[in-house]
């Protein structure tokens, strides 16, 4: 096969628009708070050991979700998946540690994996644009030796 197969090049757009404008949006909201107060997901471990105010650092996880983001959405989609995966763990254990929330860190442990299927999804898409690549290097030596 040379072509990535049609619906699984749609799922990887779907899970590509969903996990890279998601960050985005909610790292713009830790400075506006439309959607919820974020601090209070913060978990009292983390406020001990954070050197900064709540605000402050929840302003400072708006920059890290903003550009893992717009890391998933250029051409490095495989690595900002993986790193949307790796943040969205740390935001269920701490979820975990507040002792509440634990719908929610279920929630984010699930689209964990969906920003796994989109990297894997990516290192496959990738790995058939080189096959076809190399075909075609290979097909265009033979289709003018026969001219």
């Amino acid at each position: 096969m040379t072509t990535f197969n049609k619906q699984l090049n749609v799922s990887w757009w779907a899970l590509r628009i969903a996990l890279g404008v998601m960050p985005i949006l909610a790292g713009l909201d830790k400075y506006f708070n439309r959607l919820t107060e974020w601090g209070m997901y913060l978990s009292p471990y983390a406020t001990k050991v954070v050197p900064v105010s709540t605000p402050t650092f929840m302003h400072i996880v708006g920059i890290v979700e903003i550009i893992a983001g717009l890391i998933v959405l250029s051409r490095w989609t495989k690595i900002g998946s993986y790193i949307v995966m790796a943040w969205l763990i740390c935001i269920a254990i701490n979820l975990v540690t507040t002792g509440m929330f634990y719908d929610i860190a279920v929630r984010d442990l699930e689209l964990a994996v969906g920003a796994f299927v989109l990297a894997q999804l990516s290192a496959a898409r990738e790995q058939y644009g080189r096959v076809a690549a190399n075909e075609s290097m290979v097909a265009v030596p033979n289709s003018t030796a026969t001219r």
